[in-house]
């Protein structure tokens, strides 16, 4: 891109040890636990209403909101790691890594959902409140629902997240193909599939999810993971549904930082090195990018 550094090629391994390295020096006057081993995630604390994961304009908003707070005792699975008291600091929330911490530090910033040029750029309307973990009820065959989540709704918009997750998770077939809507959605056989495996678990799911509730689905990563963008296309060229195809977008953490109001911009920067990249608005809803109004 460019020769940009702020969007050189990373794997999900090589981003975590640059966020690594970026948030142990932010931390290094606020208070935090890190994780054991080469690569440390920092794990932040709250104290005195603040919080050194989120700009205190968003984590305020979060603690004052009973509909968004209750996501800040979601369990980080690392907690064992820490060098600290796991239980007291084993919320997802606190971790320097989280995605979902991106996410609502974003969307819960006052003004974003008002924001003219972030509602154009995600085809949403301004004011819409964003949702936290929705639980779409995906139709199984047996008749029962899933209860997975979805990262974020905002109106007719599904979101799923993405920062240094090695990818969109696998699942077996077995579970893949108890989807009731599978084969009038997608080609099964274009999926990315290895012994017995299904590549891009979450993708298809999110498709599904949105297909049910008739909304469209966004994935937000960040524009130095390729391999996100990749299986991203895998599995949009899977999809056969002609009404499908428009809704589904993908926009990168960059291109959205370019529609923040200034202090978020310098917040991303600072703590993930995601600056900003213009959108490219001659882009169209049908390959599968980025929605625009």
């Amino acid at each position: 891109m460019n020769g940009d550094p702020s969007t050189a090629q990373l794997t999900s391994a090589e981003l975590r040890r640059e966020l690594s390295g970026r948030n142990l020096r932010l931390a290094e006057r606020i208070p935090h636990e890190s994780t054991y081993g080469a690569v440390p995630s920092v794990v932040y604390q709250e104290i005195d209403g603040e919080h050194g994961n989120s700009l205190t304009a968003s984590y305020r908003r979060i603690c004052a909101s009973p509909d968004w707070s209750h996501r800040l005792r979601k369990c980080y699975t690392a907690a064992r790691g820490l060098r600290g008291r796991p239980t007291e600091l084993g919320g997802k929330l606190d971790c320097a890594n989280s995605s979902d911490a991106l996410l609502m530090n974003v969307f819960c910033y006052p003004g974003v959902t008002c924001r003219k040029a972030v509602c154009s750029l995600l085809g949403v309307e301004p004011g819409v409140r964003p949702r936290f973990g929705v639980k779409p009820g995906i139709p199984l065959i047996s008749g029962r629902a899933d209860r997975t989540e979805i990262d974020m709704g905002r109106g007719h918009l599904l979101v799923e997240a993405k920062l240094t997750e090695g990818g969109f998770q696998k699942a077996r077939a077995e579970l893949v193909l108890q989807y009731q809507n599978l084969e009038a959605v997608f080609d099964v056989d274009e999926l990315s599939v290895h012994d017995g495996i299904f590549h891009g678990y979450q993708l298809i799911r999110g498709v599904l999810a949105a297909h049910h509730t008739q909304r469209s689905f966004l994935v937000l990563c960040d524009a130095r993971r390729s391999d996100l963008r990749e299986t991203w296309y895998r599995v949009l060229r899977a999809v056969k549904d002609c009404q499908m195809r428009p809704k589904m977008a993908i926009l990168t953490w960059q291109e959205l930082s370019s529609v923040l109001p200034p202090k978020l911009q310098t917040s991303l920067a600072e703590k993930y090195g995601i600056c900003s990249i213009p959108t490219d608005r001659s882009s169209t809803k049908s390959d599968g990018r980025k929605f625009l109004s």
